[in-house]
């Protein structure tokens, strides 16, 4: 298992070579791996009422036999409501997270707000290249650019770091989509989490992201409470400013919430094994492994982005968010491979007039 020091240094370096795409278009063509469809016994017809935005189809059959199944007091199967746990990664999974995760956007929009504060960043040849978006160069500042971000992210209050997450996503807008960050979560997966709230499961976010980032507006966009969100946490000191007791966000992480960490996140967080768990990425594998594992009835779900077309087609030689190994078990265990091309009929919210 790799070190915390060593697997954040990894994911944030996928995070910074992904930085100058903000105004590349990254609906390039990905190596797909053949589609996969699981043989299971199809349940009675469902109503088009729910999940209206999935095609009828060994996905959304799987779903609705499974939440049959776990929800039929008597059977075999069948689940008590305080054991009826889901867990769902957040980006890539919830919502999209090309061409780099949007929380990385609002931290570089972070680093620049606080440039004038630091003259010497001009001198900085990880900051130059930053603002020239040359793919090259920042591949060659990584460290230097990651100790940019940490002090452009840290020194706040919590409260006023929240303030500036909620102003930072009432304007900004996606570079190639040309919407608000939080209209870019998925249709399907909100209706999927109405329906196991429906029926009695309580769902948590289990992702690489900060739960500072996803906690201010993650009950909003999914129905999820701050309480039920789980990320990589972030450092802070307790002080006392102007008489009152505040907390100040640190440079670094206490606990990074990805890959071989999500199951630890999981069970300091819900001490229960999830009954459903749905991500997209190599990073969500030992998540979905931890819940598969469990005993009873288990759904493990990965969704496939194959659809170039509605939002962006990447997996096994994708730099960010790869699905390759995770891909390999999915077959060799029957996980759920949800594609988005194939089973949803549409991808995002209608917007607002």
């Amino acid at each position: 298992m790799r070190s915390t020091g060593s697997f954040l240094r990894h994911r944030i370096s996928v995070w910074v070579l992904c930085v100058c795409l903000l105004g590349a278009c990254a609906t390039h063509d990905a190596t797909q791996p053949s589609a996969n469809s699981t043989q299971l016994a199809l349940p009675p017809q469902a109503s088009p009422a729910v999940l209206p935005s999935w095609r009828d189809g060994a996905a959304r059959s799987a779903i609705l036999q499974f939440v049959a199944n776990v929800t039929r007091e008597g059977s075999s199967t069948y689940v008590p409501p305080d054991a009826r746990i889901a867990v769902f990664d957040n980006d890539g999974t919830l919502w999209s997270e090309q061409p780099m995760p949007f929380q990385l956007s609002f931290m570089i929009e972070q680093l620049k707000a606080a440039a004038p504060q630091h003259p010497e960043w001009q001198r900085n040849p990880a900051y130059k290249t930053l603002l020239a978006h040359d793919v090259t160069a920042l591949a060659q500042h990584r460290k230097e650019l990651l100790q940019l971000l940490e002090v452009a992210n840290s020194g706040m209050s919590a409260d006023a770091y929240d303030q500036s997450i909620k102003t930072w996503l009432a304007s900004a807008r996606h570079p190639q989509l040309n919407r608000l960050y939080t209209e870019l979560v998925y249709q399907p997966q909100l209706e999927l989490l109405s329906l196991l709230r429906v029926h009695g499961f309580k769902v948590w976010i289990v992702s690489g992201g900060t739960a500072e980032f996803m906690r201010v507006w993650a009950e909003k966009a999914y129905g999820v409470p701050p309480e039920q969100v789980i990320g990589t946490q972030e450092k802070l000191k307790s002080e006392v400013r102007d008489g009152k007791p505040v907390l100040i966000r640190q440079p670094g992480f206490d606990f990074v919430d990805d890959g071989p960490g999500k199951p630890v996140g999981i069970f300091r967080a819900i001490g229960r094994r999830p009954i459903l768990a749905f991500g997209n990425s190599d990073g969500d594998r030992e998540m979905l492994e931890y819940t598969a594992s469990g005993p009873g009835a288990t759904l493990a779900l990965l969704l496939h982005h194959d659809d170039a077309q509605r939002e962006f087609a990447y997996d096994r030689q994708s730099s960010l968010a790869r699905l390759d190994k995770a891909w390999d078990e999915a077959l060799a265990r029957k996980w759920i491979i949800v594609s988005m091309k194939q089973d949803w009929t549409t991808v995002y919210p209608t917007p607002n007039p």
